[in-house]
């Protein structure tokens, strides 16, 4: 059995580098757990070094992009208990419901530039775009869906030095309470596009990359996935994960169209990093074994 205790008895880099390749591509924590013969807390704990670790790395690294066209979106999930359950789940803890990951992504690199948890508020909308516009080092043509909370809050992030359109999608409707209307989305039946601020090349006004980056996330986080059991039991543990996710798939996963990382596209690496180099960030944030003082001789008395 491993041990994963910092200053002891260390988890080896190939075992802990197996653990997060695993959590990156959907596995459930158990499942880790039994297939690496690691206990389900030695791979909590992991998780949370490594999201940890990856939210500084983000936050620090992903600064001064140089980019062209930006595409933000919003997916859903939850924490422990959707909304219309939480009164009604038992020690439900704090952040249980429903829970909105926002994401901003390079439409021409590939790169999440931006991402913010929290609900779909208009004060979530603000922190996001204020983090997006502070990570930008040029103009950009900015594409959302139709919230109104994204006016607000891009206005007060970019004032007027954006190019900042809408995408209003149009949907059908399934009717019936039948099982397609459960399990399927509606229909969309058709796009209006509507700009809001500066000048537009209305052919590039899209949310389709940042649409299937939300379809990514959910078949490479297990808490992302739909009707099973695997979502998130800790709000902590879903940050988490979203940190590790996003800092993998921007400075170690090989865009295959590309043939690069995101972030080698967008400029802001110039190196194809691996699992071993996110163990590293983990273990430079270690805090340093305490050394031992020199050994007394105890004296014994008659």
């Amino acid at each position: 059995m491993h041990t994963y205790i910092l200053g002891m008895n260390k988890l080896d880099t190939k075992t802990r580098c197996t653990i997060l390749n695993m959590l990156v591509e959907g596995s459930s924590m158990r499942s880790i757990s039994r297939i690496t013969g690691v206990s389900i807390n030695t791979v909590s704990k992991l998780l949370v070094d490594a999201g940890e670790a990856c939210a500084a790395y983000h936050d620090e690294a992903v600064r001064n992009v140089n980019a062209q066209r930006v595409q933000c979106d919003e997916i859903w999930s939850f924490v422990y208990a959707k909304d219309k359950n939480v009164k009604t789940a038992k020690a439900a803890p704090d952040g249980a419901g429903d829970v909105w990951t926002w994401t901003a992504i390079d439409a021409d690199s590939k790169m999440i530039l931006a991402y913010e948890i929290g609900d779909r508020s208009a004060a979530t909308a603000i922190e996001f775009m204020d983090d997006l516009c502070a990570r930008l080092s040029s103009r950009v043509q900015l594409t959302t869906d139709g919230r109104r909370a994204y006016l607000e809050a891009v206005e007060g992030a970019f004032g007027g030095d954006v190019d900042y359109a809408q995408l209003i999608k149009l949907y059908g409707d399934l009717g019936g309470k039948t099982a397609e209307r459960k399990y399927s989305p509606a229909e969309c039946t058709g796009i209006k596009k509507r700009a809001v601020e500066g000048r537009h090349d209305m052919a590039h006004v899209s949310t389709s990359y940042v649409e299937r980056q939300n379809l990514t996330m959910r078949m490479g986080m297990r808490r992302f996935t739909r009707l099973t059991n695997g979502f998130s039991k800790k709000l902590e543990n879903h940050l988490h994960m979203l940190s590790l996710y996003f800092v993998h798939y921007n400075f170690v996963r090989v865009h295959k169209s590309l043939r690069m990382t995101a972030a080698m596209a967008a400029g802001v690496s110039d190196t194809l990093h691996d699992m071993e180099w996110i163990v590293g960030l983990i273990d430079a944030r270690a805090p340093a074994p305490k050394k031992r003082g020199p050994y007394k001789k105890k004296s014994i008395s008659n």
